[in-house]
């Protein structure tokens, strides 16, 4: 398979496959629309959640898991839930299968009594399982989170960005008030967007959906959004105040101090292996993935350049010091040493999979006390004494993950646009992708007419925006904010 990258300013979307595909993070299925995520990219997805994890855990939050099926009567109690959801839902009717004359065949006699709904989300399984551990305001809050595999069917496929299987993480949490609740929603919100902007090192914008964009059976949804390469933005986590719907659909309730009967209020939040495209979209450039150190599987690999076993053992000495000491410091690093492969071409595939930190010894390298060391992020390279190195290589990571940081900001700021008229709105969209901050009137009328004409939605409306009195750019009425508009995955 050719490891040619297809320039991104040739060809974006290509760009973007090659290097999913060829730098090993995943491939498609024989089951149309759905992806295998291969041993690299799972190990960046197992880094990810790792680390969210931990930040779950530390806010209070326990792993639980509930079933993959879910009954078709359960999403009917929540008007807005199984609209919203009705058109991806991927339905079991049968559990068997049997012989017939041209081969397996479904047996017509195995059909289930209710159709069972492969979850394309859990509240509603979840929500009827809190009816039975919920009774009185001493078993609130309840703060849960599990790690799944969700199943929406997606017609029109990318791999990481939207497949009809893939993973992710949702939390569902229940609480005695609404205070409570909101809290929750953005405390959570809150930690999806540290750990994109700090492990990464993706800049992301903190806001409120508009009432058409906000999650099917919730009463508000906040969201972070970041800008990929392209100018386009994509939508990176969700978290959501679901109010009472749910308690009132699952007959969920509590006796509060006073020994009355209140209904529970509902949050659940997530974010899925749509995380892994934001990654390669974020920072990647026409030679493969660039990743951030804090999520790289490999932190630094070392390649010997050697022409006889002599030379190797010799410096197999000074590596394995090197080694020893950055596992010390918790630096994950890889000594390549297998001589089926020329170090030329080692260090084109390390380049593809974005390792942040290449390392070659050599003979003369022994000789002259020096390594030859290689950043990824910005492809400089240059000759480091070995004495010293390790506190380098520990520096330079850090800083290669505020570089990667920095440029993005630096992106988005470039390609970020305030307008106050709908023409100048569409001379943008025409010639370029971006954030456009614009007056709107609130209406989803608007809203919508602005999508079939310029295929931009309004991406959010931003927390602490401040208030400014303008006229919507399209409609010409009344506006106290401005909100981001932009074209999305």
């Amino acid at each position: 398979m050719s490891k040619v990258i297809t320039p991104k300013e040739q060809d974006y979307s290509q760009w973007y496959n090659d290097i999913v595909i060829k730098a090993g993070l995943a491939d498609h299925s024989a089951v149309k629309g759905c992806m295998v995520i291969k041993p690299y990219g799972f190990a960046i997805w197992e880094r990810m959640q790792a680390v969210l994890d931990g930040m779950f855990k530390e806010t209070g939050h326990s792993n639980a898991y509930f079933p993959l099926f879910i009954p078709k009567s359960f999403f009917a109690k929540e008007a807005a839930h199984v609209e919203g959801f009705a058109k991806e839902c991927a339905v079991v009717t049968h559990y068997r299968l049997k012989n017939g004359p041209e081969g397996l065949v479904v047996d017509e006699d195995a059909k289930l009594e209710e159709e069972l709904i492969v979850r394309p989300t859990s509240e509603t399984i979840i929500w009827n399982t809190y009816r039975g551990w919920i009774q009185s305001y001493r078993d609130l809050p309840i703060l849960i989170n599990q790690w799944a595999n969700v199943v929406r069917w997606e017609m029109r496929t990318r791999l990481f960005l939207r497949t009809a299987e893939f993973l992710w993480q949702e939390g569902h949490t229940a609480h005695a008030t609404r205070q409570e609740a909101i809290e929750e929603t953005e405390k959570m919100l809150g930690v999806y967007a540290e750990f994109a902007e700090k492990w990464m090192s993706v800049p992301v914008i903190k806001g409120v959906k508009t009432e058409s964009e906000r999650f099917a059976g919730a009463l508000e949804t906040y969201c972070i959004e970041a800008m990929m390469l392209d100018g386009k933005a994509l939508q990176a986590g969700t978290s959501h105040f679901l109010g009472q719907n749910f308690a009132k659909a699952f007959d969920v309730k509590f006796l509060n101090k006073e020994g009355k009967s209140e209904l529970v209020w509902a949050t659940s939040w997530g974010v899925s292996t749509r995380l892994m495209g934001a990654l390669v979209m974020s920072h990647s450039d026409n030679e493969g993935l660039v990743l951030p150190p804090l999520l790289a599987p490999t932190q630094v690999v070392i390649i010997p350049i050697f022409r006889d076993e002599e030379q190797l053992n010799k410096i197999n000495e000074v590596v394995n010091n090197l080694k020893k000491v950055l596992l010390t410091d918790n630096i994950r690093v890889k000594y390549d040493t297998d001589d089926h492969h020329s170090p030329g071409w080692k260090f084109a595939e390390y380049e593809l999979k974005g390792v942040p930190i290449r390392i070659a010894i050599g003979p003369k390298d022994l000789e002259k006390g020096t390594a030859e060391l290689y950043r990824r992020d910005t492809r400089q390279k240059q000759f480091i004494p070995m004495e010293g190195l390790e506190k380098y290589i520990k520096d330079t990571l850090s800083e290669i993950q505020k570089n990667l940081f920095n440029k993005a900001v630096d992106l988005r700021t470039a390609n970020t646009y305030k307008v106050d008229n709908y023409n100048e709105f569409k001379e943008i969209l025409e010639k370029k992708n971006g954030f456009i901050w614009a007056h709107w009137d609130g209406t989803s009328e608007t809203e919508e007419k602005i999508k079939e004409e310029t295929k931009a939605t309004i991406r959010c409306i931003p927390l602490n925006n401040s208030l400014e009195e303008g006229s919507c750019i399209y409609s010409g009425k009344p506006s106290k904010q401005r909100v981001i508009f932009a074209k999305a995955y």
